[in-house]
């Protein structure tokens, strides 16, 4: 009678911890959505002054209305020195990688590698480095050589 008395007991205490609790509150991690487009890698092929960079960038893009419109490098003094015009938003394909060159640039020389949206203009996540010395992620004030937003080449439309 004891062992089962025992059984019934532990049973119980079994049963009840695993009962379904009635609190209403609701615990979430929410994520608060970026705005901007930021760039998440860098990766570089080629000789001095012929370089192809291929660059990821992470964009909320919801489509025409929204989304990343270019990269581009920029010297340490706001020269634009390469854009690659992305034709169309990413909204599936995120974060997506574009390459483009020739860049021009000696191995040494520091630069900023930067996105773009087409309607919030640039991101401050960047990458800053040479080839030489290999590039790291940074925060870059998005005021930085803004004047670039209206120098050529820019999109001329957006394919979807």
């Amino acid at each position: 009678m004891k062992n089962v008395l025992i059984c019934i007991i532990v049973f119980t205490i079994s049963a009840s911890a695993c009962s379904k609790d009635n609190d209403s509150s609701i615990e979430t991690d929410i994520s608060i959505p970026e705005v901007t487009a930021g760039v998440t890698s860098v990766s570089v092929t080629g000789q001095e002054d012929n370089y192809t960079f291929s660059v990821e960038i992470k964009s909320p893009d919801l489509g025409c209305n929204q989304y990343a419109d270019w990269w581009e490098i920029v010297s340490e003094d706001g020269r634009l020195l390469y854009r690659r015009i992305l034709a169309h938003s990413h909204v599936n394909e995120q974060p997506f990688t574009r390459s483009g060159g020739p860049v021009n640039i000696a191995k040494d020389e520091i630069v900023y590698i930067r996105a773009h949206m087409n309607n919030k203009g640039y991101g401050d996540v960047v990458f800053k480095g040479s080839v030489s010395a290999g590039f790291n992620q940074e925060t870059l004030e998005t005021t930085f050589a803004s004047e670039l937003e209206t120098t050529a080449p820019l999109p001329n439309g957006c394919a979807f």
